[in-house]
C-alpha cells in the first residue's frame, strides 16, 4: 500500500514556538557584549519554571521508565539535532553514575554518530531511517523516548510509530505543544520554553530545558530502581582517581570509619561501594 504524502512545511506558515522572534532581543546586533549575556541569562532563568510546569509528566514518564527495568527492559533516546546529541549524552552518563551496563540506555542520534560532532541537518527528514533504527535497536517491553524540540523531525516521529507497533512505550521530550511528536507517543512531555533570543536556535533554550528533563527521567528511574542509597551513587564504577576518592568519601561517611579503613573495605569488595557498605 503507498502512504499518503505528508504536507511539507511552507514559509507561509506560522512559525512553530521553538521558532519565534523574542522581542526583548530585537537590539540584538546593538546590544553590548555585557548587555547580550545578560539578556541570555535572563532568558535561561525562565527554563526552570517551564519545566516544573509539567513535572507530573516527567514523572509518569520516570516511572514507565522505572517499570520497564523492572520488567527486563531498556530505555531508548531517539533524537535529532541537540536533542539527538544530549540523550546520546545522558545513555552514555547511566553506566559510570549508575553501575548499569551499557545497553540498558541507549541514545540514537539522526545520522549516526558522525551527527554528534557535526550538523547533518537532512538526517532528520528520513523517517524511513527512523524505523530502521527502531528496527535495529529496540524491542517490545522496552520505553522508547522522541527528542526534538520542534516535535517535527520526520525522523523521530517515524520512529515513535515503529516503537508502538513493536510494542515498546513511548515517550517524548519536545517544546512545541500539539506537534506531530507529542501527538504520537503515549507519554508526551512537552515544556514551553519560550522563543529563543537568537530565532530558531534551539540549542539554547529548548536544549536547556530539554538536559534538566533527561536528567530527571533518568535519575528518578534509576533510583526507583534502588541504583542509589539515599542520595549516595552506591553503584558508582570507580575507575579514576577522581572516583576512588568519591568511593573511599561514600564508605568513609555511610559507615563513620576512617579513611584507611574505607580503602580496606573497598579493596575487600573489589572497590564495589554497595558491597563494601553492605559488609559493615
Amino acid at each position: 500500500m503507498t502512504r499518503p504524502r505528508e504536507r511539507s512545511a511552507t514559509a507561509g506558515d506560522p512559525p512553530p514556538r521553538t521558532e519565534r522572534r523574542n522581542p526583548k532581543a530585537a537590539r540584538l546586533a546593538a546590544m553590548t557584549t555585557l548587555e547580550i549575556v545578560t539578556l541570555m541569562n535572563d532568558e535561561d532563568a525562565t527554563v526552570p519554571a517551564a519545566v516544573r510546569a509539567v513535572l507530573p509528566d516527567i514523572a509518569r514518564a520516570a516511572d514507565a521508565i522505572a517499570a520497564a527495568f523492572a520488567s527486563g527492559g531498556r530505555l531508548r533516546y531517539v533524537g535529532a539535532g541537540t536533542s539527538g546529541r544530549l540523550g546520546v549524552l545522558d545513555a552514555s552518563e547511566a553506566p559510570p553514575t549508575f553501575g548499569v551496563e551499557p545497553d540498558l540506555v541507549h541514545g540514537v542520534i539522526a545520522g549516526g554518530d558522525a551527527a554528534l560532532r557535526q550538523s547533518i541537518e537532512g538526517a532528520e527528514d528520513d523517517p524511513l531511517a527512523g524505523e530502521r533504527e527502531i528496527v535495529r535497536v529496540a524491542r517490545p517491553g522496552d520505553i522508547v523516548v522522541g527528542l526534538s524540540a520542534s516535535g517535527s523531525a520526520r525522523f523521530v516521529v517515524a520512529a515513535m510509530k515503529a516503537a508502538r507497533a513493536l510494542g515498546a512505550t513511548t515517550a517524548c521530550v519536545t517544546c512545541v505543544p500539539g506537534s506531530p511528536l507529542a501527538d504520537e507517543v503515549e507519554l508526551p512531555i512537552v515544556v514551553d520554553a519560550g522563543a529563543e533570543v537568537v530565532a530558531g536556535s534551539s540549542r539554547l533554550k529548548a536544549g536547556t530545558a530539554t538536559k534538566l528533563v533527561l536528567n530527571m527521567l533518568s535519575t528518578a528511574a534509576m533510583i526507583r530502581g534502588g541504583r542509589t542509597k539515599g542520595d549516595l551513587m552506591i553503584e558508582v564504577r570507580p575507575t579514576n582517581a577522581k572516583l576512588r576518592k568519591r568511593a573511599i568519601r561514600m564508605v568513609r561517611d555511610d559507615l563513620g570509619i576512617d579513611e584507611d579503613a574505607a580503602v580496606a573495605k573497598l579493596e575487600a569488595s573489589g572497590w564495589s561501594v554497595r558491597r563494601a557498605i553492605a559488609a559493615r
